[in-house]
């Protein structure tokens, strides 16, 4: 666990740089508890500077994204400069985003991830102060559920759950076959309001249908990846946020149809395919026009100081 903190931070003059991973939740029936890291990436350097805040972005989100202590890669190291013991006098922040914004890639997960892994890897003894189970705790605080947060930090195929003491998280090893494909749509659809179209309660066949998918996909991912078609079935979300994103809905119905595991990308409105490496072209050409499509990997490292 992390120390006792019993004197200011010492922080390092030299910058840093982080790189962190997109991710899809759910991957169907893993509600709020499935997470896999996938091959975009979020890069952020950050260093310390006499006072004030000097931010840069570029890429994804530059037009929209605070440009102030309200960013979120700012408000997350913040967050951890508390947990550390204090913040430096000043900080210099440039972020060169890939991640498409709002369409349910992890976006808001990776900028908190890199934020506390900057601020941390910014402190002299930063993990001695932060462990990874505190890394883990505040990036949950942060985004509100660790499905995403869990995929960005640790890589891999993630199984994320909380108990009283916080959240805790299982990294597993994606099976090598397995290669994601992800189509963006040109819209984009908060989480908040993707989730406000869940109903209170569900039936109960549908929630057993779901459990035993969900059971089915672990070993469908790691080692069996040709029942990923029924593995990746969903009852519980999918349906219930078809009428805020009809054109993906409509995409994944074609894609199973075709015999392609296909899933909502976390909240929406990218999809997911779960392509395997000799039918990946295949796949990626069946969207259409209006879709952006990434061909991508399983990110096997989370995230990672670069410097």
């Amino acid at each position: 666990m992390s120390q006792q903190l019993s004197s200011p931070p010492t922080y390092r003059s030299e910058a840093v740089r982080v790189r962190v991973p997109a991710s899809s939740a759910n991957l169907g029936p893993g509600f709020d508890c499935f997470g896999l890291a996938l091959t975009l990436h979020d890069v952020v350097e950050a260093q310390v500077q006499a006072d004030g805040l000097a931010l840069s972005v570029e890429g994804e989100g530059a037009h929209t994204v605070n440009r102030d202590g309200r960013h979120l890669v700012v408000r997350a190291m913040n967050e951890c400069f508390a947990k550390l013991g204090g913040p430096p006098p000043g900080l210099r922040v440039a972020c060169r985003n890939a991640i498409p914004h709002g369409r349910g890639m992890g976006s808001s997960s990776a900028a908190i991830v890199a934020g506390i892994v900057a601020a941390r890897a910014l402190c002299v003894d930063g993990e001695q102060r932060m462990d990874d189970v505190a890394l883990l705790r505040l990036a949950t605080e942060l985004e509100g559920h660790p499905d995403n947060v869990a995929a960005a930090i640790a890589g891999g195929f993630t199984l994320a759950w909380t108990e009283a003491d916080g959240p805790h998280l299982i990294r597993l090893e994606a099976s090598p076959e397995v290669s994601p494909v992800v189509f963006v749509p040109s819209t984009e659809l908060s989480t908040r309001k993707a989730r406000g179209l869940l109903p209170r309660t569900v039936p109960h066949a549908d929630a057993a249908a779901n459990a035993g998918r969900a059971a089915l996909l672990v070993e469908a991912l790691t080692r069996n990846p040709e029942l990923l078609l029924v593995a990746t079935e969903d009852r519980l979300h999918q349906d219930y946020r078809g009428p805020a994103m009809p054109a993906s809905l409509d995409l994944i119905q074609r894609l199973r149809a075709d015999g392609v595991p296909a899933t909502v990308s976390g909240a929406g409105p990218s999809v997911l395919a779960l392509a395997t490496r000799d039918t990946v072209e295949k796949v990626a050409g069946l969207a259409g026009e209006g879709w952006r499509v990434h061909r991508l990997s399983v990110d096997p490292l989370g995230a990672t100081v670069l410097s």
